[in-house]
């Protein structure tokens, strides 16, 4: 991806999820980024096409920082990894801000990947398979559910305390 097309995204990321998407015009993304409004038809097809390039690029970055916990071999390291996922993603403010941006979006497009999740989902099935709890798939459910429930809290609630909650949660499931 070139230069150009990723400022392109940046500038629509924020737009999008500034003003909606409904309401930010192709016109503003271009001024925004530098651009020509020619050139973002010309990389993404239309408003659509950017909005989808956005969300793959959200995508691609979860997939790497998943990577970690899907390779992770111990159970305990497997459930605190996916815990601490929310700690990792606002340890710096570009990376917090990219995905409060990817949630402002999702909430307003109302469109959720769930298969995102899925190797995720089954290295905490297995994790919490070989840890003995009853129901490891409903488990390993309930958690991401709840990691979901905790992002959006944290992105829309002023003063959320996302370490006391993370803390609680490692108390939780003893790791």
């Amino acid at each position: 991806m070139t230069d150009k097309q990723l400022k392109i995204l940046q500038a629509a990321l924020e737009l999008f999820a500034q003003n909606g998407f409904s309401s930010t015009s192709t016109g503003k993304i271009a001024k925004k980024a530098g651009v020509s409004e020619g050139l973002i038809f010309r990389h993404f097809k239309n408003k659509e096409g950017l909005l989808e390039a956005v969300l793959m690029l959200g995508e691609e970055k979860i997939k790497t920082l998943f990577a970690d916990i899907v390779f992770e071999t111990e159970p305990k390291q497997v459930v605190k990894k996916v815990l601490e996922l929310g700690l990792k993603i606002i340890s710096n403010e570009e990376d917090a801000n990219f995905w409060k941006l990817q949630y402002k979006i999702k909430w307003e497009i109302e469109k959720y990947n769930e298969h995102k999740m899925e190797p995720v989902e089954h290295a905490l099935s297995q994790a919490f398979s070989n840890l003995g709890y009853e129901s490891p798939k409903l488990e390993a459910k309930l958690l991401l559910i709840t990691f979901d429930g905790i992002a959006t809290r944290f992105f829309l609630q002023e003063n959320f305390d996302l370490n006391k909650t993370v803390d609680f949660l490692n108390l939780k499931y003893k790791v």
